[in-house]
């Protein structure tokens, strides 16, 4: 077998029936070794009469092979029959089944403040070192110590299987943070395209429906344009979401079909959209090949950018400059339109983020971000997103 293959069958989990497979082995095993221990013995030491010896026995080791199955009822009966067995003079190896049964008890029982694992712990430790210690000793002093390295022996599984429980939930509770947190991130991404594709669209849309209005009946083949113009973006958002919706629908990549992440190639397309809300846009693009995750912040940058002159500044100059060198993608998007970006006076809650979502983006790769009036007039947006350590990951 290859060394990988080994290394994959003995970090495999086990499952539960090969679990308790592994106790019914042992459980045989430790039996038919006490029952070796007991036949061994002078026939005078036996304080029972032999089948109640095999009894004992059997009913000390073999009831192992379900701890995982009722470990309480296990446990207790073990325990009880490595009780009889001190008096009886049988061997018990210092109750080593009742801290096996004990294991288990100590896995499954839910957390008790009144139960003091530590000092249990504690104690089994300094009793066990102690007892390795110990000299010559007469027959009282050895029965005691053999008491009280029993009690160790069980305290120790105890604090073992305390100390795994614990483990365990912490493990549990670590997975469950990072699925929320991972859960929480997404919802934050998804609102985030969600807004870029909404906010560009619709103001498209409010900006020609209101041209539409107001030639209407002067004009018509304007208005006509304008509403060829409203359907063409209407249209657009409508795919974009789909493909959001399709990923919230099933928990991963959206349908082949559907249209892929838009990355620097379509800002043409906006700024033709612009252009037909009557924002006339200088467009510079000296970028080379960039990673999908970078170029798509860009893209949604320049978009929200664009949002906003159209929005805020209509009808104006723009100039939009996107440069990468290999390490880092710039973007400058400056208009010169009124240098404020005002609210309306009562803004609804959540209003504004679009300057926050393009600083989330730009943020998230380790990059800055600017924004705000120029002193020659007009407004500018400025960002830098590094990408060199993105290949390296």
């Amino acid at each position: 077998m290859a060394d990988s293959e080994l290394r994959s069958l003995l970090a495999r989990r086990l499952d539960r029936r090969q679990l308790i497979a592994m106790d019914a082995a042992f459980a045989v095993l430790y039996t038919l070794f006490l029952m070796g221990l007991t036949g061994a013995r002078a026939p005078d030491d036996a304080a029972l009469p032999g089948p109640a010896e095999w009894l004992v026995i059997a009913g000390t080791g073999l009831p192992l092979a379900v701890r995982r199955l009722w470990p309480v009822a296990v446990f207790a009966l073990v325990l009880a029959l490595s009780i009889v067995s001190v008096p009886a003079d049988l061997p018990n190896l210092s109750f080593a089944a009742a801290a096996y049964a004990l294991y288990a008890v100590a896995l499954v029982q839910p957390r008790r403040r009144w139960i003091p694992t530590a000092a249990i712990g504690a104690f089994s430790g300094v009793t066990l070192f102690a007892g390795a210690l110990v000299g010559p000793r007469d027959w009282r002093a050895e029965r005691l110590l053999d008491i009280l390295l029993a009690l160790a022996v069980l305290g120790g599984a105890w604090t073992l299987g305390r100390a795994v429980r614990e483990r365990r939930a912490q493990a549990e509770q670590s997975a469950t943070r990072l699925a929320d947190q991972a859960v929480a991130e997404e919802r934050l991404r998804i609102a985030r395209e969600l807004h870029d594709v909404v906010a560009h669209s619709m103001s498209l849309i409010a900006v020609k429906a209101g041209v539409a209005n107001h030639v209407a009946e002067e004009r018509p083949e304007e208005a006509r344009d304008a509403l060829r113009v409203i359907e063409s973006a209407s249209r657009g958002a409508l795919a974009e979401m789909r493909q959001l919706l399709g990923v919230l629908r099933t928990g991963g990549p959206a349908d082949a079909e559907l249209a892929p992440a838009p990355g620097l190639a379509g800002l043409a397309g906006l700024v033709e959209r612009a252009a037909l809300a009557g924002v006339r846009v200088e467009l510079e693009l000296r970028v080379g090949e960039l990673p999908e995750g970078v170029a798509l912040s860009a893209y949604r940058i320049v978009q929200e950018a664009l949002t906003n002159v159209v929005k805020h500044a209509a009808p104006a100059r723009c100039r939009v400059l996107v440069e990468a060198d290999g390490h880092e993608v710039r973007i400058e998007v400056t208009d010169d339109g009124p240098g404020a970006r005002t609210l309306p006076p009562d803004p609804a809650p959540g209003a504004g983020h679009g300057l926050i979502g393009m600083r989330e983006r730009a943020m998230m790769y380790g990059g800055d971000f600017t924004a705000g009036p120029r002193p020659e007039g007009g407004f500018a947006v400025r960002a830098r997103l590094p990408y060199d350590t993105v290949r390296g990951g």
